[in-house]
């Protein structure tokens, strides 16, 4: 069986064409004052900020398609992991969507930012996780900065972008963004999956349920360098992490039951999804077929899009 771990491919990743426009609504409430004496006055509301053009400290972090002041923001968070810039899932979405209405979004991670940071030498896996704190830090940067505008703003993430997005949602909170969207990730990873790629060992699933790992580092020092960024993530148990957050309504998750490349959900990571109220989709297939079979029921669920 190939081994495919984290990595989609280009023709698989991108099946969301959105036809649908998305809107929200910016309130702002003045307050009256009142004539009479014993009445206590009524405290102004703090303004709202407004919606401008992107600032440069932003720009530096991202690359997006769309109107700058478009009311909302769709961040995508791509596989990998890579040194490679994702830009093209921007510009596969953007000719689907209103550019007026929806500013498409990726970001940047510590590794696409600096690829120097995994050639050259070995890293160790806490410098691993040392830069993957960098990403997060630069990803809740880019939504705290949208948010405080009060745009909507949705965030898919897929295959390894969906480990980041938890990651975001475990060091920043649920409130990060208004919605999400996960497809074909983990919430508690096998420990011998992310132990052997914290040594910079690749893996995979057979029949999306048995784990096997090589039993030697991958030749290339760039490839266990992002082996050692991807178990950064991956050792993290998310059912743990998540215990204080009491609803994961405004969260979608899809997996295939036969995933190659991180493996099926368990049964106890789907019980912990149902009982925060998240929204599950799942079906037989391994890795990219969630994304050809439930896209478009994905996107009507996570962010109210029809297609």
């Amino acid at each position: 069986m190939k081994k495919v771990f984290l990595q989609m491919t280009n023709s698989k990743r991108f099946y969301f064409f959105i036809t649908t426009m998305l809107s929200v609504f910016l309130a702002i409430v003045a307050s009256s004052c009142s004539n009479d004496d014993n009445q206590p006055p009524i405290k102004e509301e703090e303004p709202t900020v407004a919606i401008t053009e992107i600032a440069e400290e932003i720009k530096e972090l991202i690359y997006f398609q769309g109107d700058e002041k478009a009311p909302t923001v769709l961040i995508t968070v791509p596989g990998g992991p890579s040194t490679a810039f994702a830009t093209e899932v921007v510009d596969e979405l953007f000719p689907v969507l209103d550019p007026k209405q929806i500013l498409t979004v990726t970001v940047h991670q510590a590794q696409t930012l600096d690829s120097t940071i995994v050639k050259g030498t070995d890293i160790t896996f806490d410098q691993a996780v040392g830069f993957n704190t960098e990403s997060i830090d630069m990803l809740g940067k880019v939504t705290s900065y949208f948010k405080a505008q009060d745009r909507t703003v949705y965030i898919a993430g897929f295959s390894f972008g969906a480990f980041v997005t938890q990651d975001l949602i475990a060091k920043k909170g649920i409130d990060s963004a208004d919605k999400y969207l996960i497809i074909t990730g983990r919430l508690d990873m096998n420990d011998a999956i992310w132990q052997g790629a914290a040594e910079g060992r690749s893996g995979f699933f057979e029949n999306g349920v048995t784990p096997i790992v090589d039993a030697d580092p991958d030749p290339s020092v760039k490839e266990r360098n992002l082996n050692r960024i991807g178990a950064g993530f991956l050792m993290n148990r998310y059912t743990q992490l998540y215990t204080t957050i009491s609803d994961l309504s405004n969260l979608t998750y899809i997996y295939g039951e036969t995933d190659q490349a991180v493996g099926s959900l368990t049964d106890n990571e789907v019980a912990f999804l149902q009982s925060k109220n998240a929204h599950i989709l799942s079906g037989r297939g391994g890795h990219d077929e969630p994304f050809v079979d439930f896209y478009k029921k994905g996107f009507e669920e996570a962010f109210g899009i029809e297609l």
